[in-house]
């Protein structure tokens, strides 16, 4: 171990798996939840695409954040840890290693501002409903989109750049199954407490100043709401809000939890734990959560298999 350290320029990802039976049950169930994401994020998009009813700057934002960015999340990361479970080789390329950290950092950066974006759609259209057309068009959702990537992507290259720049001078054995930036920065022979703090201002950036906004902009929808005369009203704001909080809460806590903890409280397998939780859970159970917790998508899914079922008859 200590020759290929020295002579090789490849990372080891020592991964999530124990070997034992243990670690044999986890690959079969993240391959599952794997092949789980990919059905319910394409069948979430092509919904959306069929059901003209779903054609709404919300649901427009909700295929792109929920099903997009989720199934190339979770594909940056499991293909490669089950393809180093499978041939029992753990190493990763330097190249690939910062390809996984830039495209996962880019991916997490614009989801959590896309959230925030949600977020304002639904204060515009609980709280003004007479001015959503204008302020939530078709062409503002693409600005959100777009502002959202490439501000992931800028805030991703630098931390990426730095991460493959420093020098390594002991073991390159990531404790992690993926090139997190934190994991990797532990590795490194100089003092990095000038990118530690990087890291902790992006984050608050990212996910502290984002979860803020929606807070206070679910705070205002709630008001609205408990003013509403109508019932029906209520119970469709309700549910609305309930589902996007509920997704906002399973993403935003685990994320904020691991990269906002000073370095001395951080340990490996807390870390790992709760890295499965942002990084393959939660794309899996978006697509559950806006299906089962949102009535307008299963109306929208009957009139889908209704209208394929007269089709083949």
């Amino acid at each position: 171990m200590e020759n290929y350290n020295r002579t090789s320029t490849d990372f080891i990802l020592l991964g999530l798996f124990p070997p034992a039976r243990t670690g044999l049950f986890l690959f079969i169930l993240i391959v599952l939840i794997f092949l789980m994401t990919l059905f319910g994020n394409l069948s979430m998009i092509l919904l959306i695409l069929l059901d003209t009813q779903l054609h709404t700057p919300m649901y427009f934002l909700l295929s792109h954040q929920l099903s997009f960015i989720d199934l190339n999340y979770i594909s940056t990361i499991v293909p490669k840890m089950a393809y180093n479970y499978l041939s029992g080789n753990k190493s990763i390329s330097f190249i690939w290693c910062g390809a996984q950290s830039f495209f996962f950092l880019t991916l997490a950066g614009a989801e959590a501002l896309l959230l925030a974006s949600m977020s304002y759609d639904r204060y515009v259209a609980i709280c003004f409903p007479l001015h959503y057309p204008i302020r939530i068009s078709r062409r503002v959702c693409l600005l959100m989109i777009i502002g959202s990537w490439i501000i992931g992507s800028i805030n991703s290259c630098a931390h990426t750049i730095y991460i493959l720049h420093i020098p390594y001078c002991r073991s390159r054995a990531i404790n992690h199954f993926f090139c997190d930036v934190p994991a990797m920065l532990t590795l490194g022979c100089t003092d990095t407490w000038i990118h530690e703090y990087t890291v902790f201002v992006s984050t608050v950036l990212f996910l502290l100043m984002s979860f803020i906004g929606i807070a206070c902009s679910y705070g205002r929808v709630l008001f609205a709401v408990c003013h509403m005369r109508s019932d029906e009203g209520k119970k469709k704001a309700y549910s609305t809000c309930s589902t996007h909080l509920t997704v906002v809460t399973f993403y935003y806590a685990p994320f904020v939890y691991t990269y906002l903890r000073p370095k001395f409280l951080r340990a490996p397998t807390e870390d790992k734990a709760l890295a499965v939780f942002y990084t393959i859970l939660t794309p899996v159970l978006n697509p559950i959560i806006y299906s089962l917790r949102n009535k307008e998508v299963m109306r929208a899914l009957r009139r889908v298999i209704q209208r394929i079922c007269s089709v083949k008859m």
